[in-house]
């Protein structure tokens, strides 16, 4: 906006000594980021990490690398080998990221590290190494560090790759409520090479596949196929493809899939102006569940639960046949997946809804899958479906043939 542009006050015609003036602005934000799927990244001849911190290509400078304490300890001389043998001037800022310490103290802890090294406006963008905390974390610090601070997103598990680090949202648990803080506030890069899952451990597999069967259910029947057929052996083999067969890239598919999914519901949407989202599936009920079961459940744990209870909801609703509800619970136990929680009691749901209502504005707008691979939304859900729902999927849990009772209960 020039300054010729700016609206000229509204006067009052006829008076001399106007007693209030109005000024309206309007102004656009172009936002655009670059998420890169790629091999190799820590290999000193692979050029985009350090490219990538040298956004204005004005060769090596100075890196800080904030990077969760696991992460550390399995890449951390890797990384520093990288820098090196690149010339960057580098530190580290090794934190814990976990959920149990998503706070604004540990934001706080990563602003004084970015202090003392002297981070300067645009031209050193901070470097964030490890799963989706951490990288909520490092982008919360620099949204608010010089009031917005560029960094770099290199995600090291599968939910980070296929979740948390490719949208604008940062966020920190406040007063045991997930995420309550936060701003919108997406990385320059985010550079994503699936060959850390190697050495991530099966439960943080599992975790992010739940977020990918979120998107396969709701969005993409083909990426459910290649779950349902390669599922339980990709958490074993940790989505790595060991040759060249069509085995061995089920894995690369599988993310290369769930990132174009999510991506493709984020980009018309990214500040979340319409609150009637796809990617909310899984999202209803589980940020309560995943807080009060802390530290047990993971995310990405929490979260199947969710969508197993909204599948249910859906069944009884006739959005799913019976054949289709089968799919998904056994996809899900396949996966290694919980379907439910010891935490879930009626009374939590009911006032997890009633969160969500809020969170939306007023409105339920809760995603239901319809087939598979589709979705509508609901908007009048009741305290008595939440309760049956919650009856049926509860004496699933843990048994195969209790699902055979299930068919024919729909609308009991």
């Amino acid at each position: 906006m020039t300054a010729e542009s700016i609206p000229k006050p509204d006067s009052l015609h006829g008076a001399e000594q106007p007693q209030s003036r109005t000024w309206h602005m309007r102004a656009s934000k172009v936002v655009s980021y670059e998420v890169v799927l790629l091999t190799g990244l820590l290999d000193p001849s692979q050029p985009a990490l350090a490219a990538a911190c040298s956004p204005d290509g004005g060769g090596p400078g100075r890196q800080l690398i904030v990077i969760d304490s696991t992460v550390y300890a399995l890449y951390g001389r890797r990384i520093g080998a990288y820098f090196a043998a690149r010339g960057f001037e580098h530190e580290f800022c090794v934190v814990e990221a976990h959920e149990s310490v998503k706070s604004m103290d540990a934001v706080f802890e990563i602003v004084a590290s970015m202090d003392a090294f002297g981070v300067p406006r645009r031209r050193e963008p901070v470097l964030a190494v490890g799963g989706g905390v951490l990288t909520d974390l490092v982008g919360l610090a620099t949204s608010l560090y010089r009031r917005s601070t560029p960094y770099i997103r290199v995600p090291t598990t599968l939910i980070g790759m296929v979740d948390a680090a490719v949208g604008a949202k940062t966020g920190v648990n406040f007063r045991g409520h997930k995420n309550r803080l936060g701003t919108y506030h997406p990385s320059a890069v985010t550079l994503i090479d699936p060959g850390f899952l190697a050495t991530l451990d099966p439960q943080h597999i599992r975790n992010g596949l739940a977020e990918i069967l979120k998107i396969a259910l709701v969005k993409d029947a083909s990426l459910f196929t290649l779950l349902a057929e390669h599922g339980g052996r990709l958490v074993k083999e940790r989505m790595q493809s060991g040759d060249s067969d069509d085995r061995g890239a089920a894995g690369a598919e599988v993310i290369r899939l769930a990132i174009q999914g999510m991506l493709e519901e984020l980009q018309p949407n990214l500040w979340e102006h319409q609150l009637q989202r796809l990617v909310d599936f899984g999202h209803s009920f589980s940020p309560r569940i995943e807080m009060e079961a802390l530290p047990e459940l993971l995310h990405g744990e929490a979260v199947c639960v969710d969508m197993a209870f909204s599948a249910v909801l859906a069944y009884r609703r006739g959005l799913l046949d019976d054949n289709e509800l089968s799919r998904i619970l056994r996809v899900m136990n396949e996966l290694g997946l919980p379907t439910w929680h010891p935490v879930c009691t009626p009374d939590l749901m009911a006032e997890a809804l009633e969160e969500t209502v809020k969170h939306r504005d007023g409105r339920q707008l809760l995603p239901l899958p319809e087939s598979i691979g589709g979705a509508r939304f609901a908007d009048d859900v009741t305290r008595a479906e939440l309760d049956a729902a919650l009856a049926e999927i509860r004496r699933f849990s843990g048994s195969a043939g209790a699902l055979a009772a299930m068919s024919g209960s729909r609308g009991a």
